[in-house]
């Protein structure tokens, strides 16, 4: 080998790893998200809650609870192309795609709200007894449910006031479910019959059959204020969040029983599972969005937390696309919005 092809292959080895060690390269090869764009909400102020979303028709409908109103963004634009006002509080939303109707569960009167998916006009208003809270979809029995507070109280449990209601894309009322207390996240199996519920007020997770609207089990939480929720179906786990301590339980759903916990950046109130990467996503109060790898069901590991303006904790993953939509409360100044990330 002549000195000159030895000085050429010194050159190409170093500019290989100057090239690995730029941090493009390296986010292409580590970063579990990379932020994509920002959403602006010019004109919401306060807290943010829940969101859904339209997959035909790129749209993403934020609940903007303080602000009392639903924004809808169109994604193709990257901009909000119409407000629904003066909603009592919105909190829980969803978007049927087989009717085109759009759902919103309001906390101060109650009531869930249905909407016409293009006019936007109202079609049906159902009352619940207070708080209208987060919102579900049963494909199989094509039922809308909804948590609420104020339901009957239970012979056996005497603090009993809180309540699912299901619905028909008509807002016709179907079952209502009395549960202990006031409902918050709540998952449904798609191949199984049973929904899980949080429940704050009980330190408990209650388990519901489905087919008999009834409770069949209560699974006892140590943690404090367990909001968020999501489940890993296939492997039979169910991940909540808790405000205090800041935790990541997990539970193991055939016998209720929990099996692994991480500390969290701070209290959460959404938090997603992506299945086809194994990962969960956990929004936090503290500013740290929180991405967890399932090294297998009963071991979980931080593999990165990215910074985001303090009260970013609510969300929405969708997994057709691999993106985590956050909320964004205004900062001073800074308007409100929506960060778009995508998953790798």
């Amino acid at each position: 080998m002549n000195l000159f092809t030895a000085i050429l292959r010194i050159f190409l080895l170093f500019a290989a790893l100057a090239w690995i060690a730029t941090p493009s390269a390296v986010a292409q090869q580590s970063e579990p998200l990379s932020l994509d764009s920002h959403i602006p909400l010019p004109g919401v102020k306060g807290r943010i809650d829940h969101l859904s979303v339209d997959l035909t028709g790129q749209r993403i409908f934020v609940a903007a609870v303080d602000n009392h109103t639903l924004e809808v963004i169109d994604l193709k634009l990257g901009r909000t192309v119409h407000t629904i006002t003066d909603l009592n509080e919105p909190q829980g939303v969803f978007y049927d795609a087989s009717t085109n109707r759009l759902f919103v569960a309001c906390a101060l009167d109650g009531t869930m709200k249905i909407f016409d998916g293009t006019t936007f006009h109202v079609l049906a208003t159902v009352k619940y007894p207070d708080d209208a809270d987060n919102v579900r979809y049963d494909s199989r029995n094509k039922n809308v449910i909804v948590g609420y507070a104020g339901a009957k109280q239970l012979r056996k449990r005497e603090t009993g006031t809180g309540g699912l209601g299901f619905l028909d894309s008509d807002g016709k009322k179907i079952a209502d479910i009395v549960i202990d207390a006031h409902p918050e996240s709540f998952q449904l199996e798609k191949t199984g019959s049973r929904l899980f519920v949080n429940v704050p007020d009980k330190k408990e997770i209650e388990v519901i059959e489905v087919p008999k609207h009834a409770v069949v089990a209560r699974w006892p939480i140590t943690e404090e204020n367990n909001f968020p929720m999501a489940l890993d179906e296939e492997h039979h786990r169910l991940f909540v969040a808790s405000w205090y301590p800041p935790q990541l339980v997990v539970f193991e759903t055939q016998s209720g029983k929990q099996i692994a916990s991480a500390e969290t950046a701070g209290p959460s109130d959404d938090l997603f599972f992506d299945s086809q990467r194994g990962r969960i996503y956990v929004l936090t109060s503290k500013g740290y969005i929180e991405v967890f790898q399932q090294k297998d069901p009963d071991h979980y590991e931080r593999i990165a937390s990215y910074p985001t303006p303090p009260h970013t904790q609510t969300g929405l993953y969708v997994p057709d696309w691999g993106k985590l939509f956050a909320a964004v409360q205004r900062q001073g100044e800074q308007d409100a919005e929506v960060r778009v990330y995508q998953a790798h």
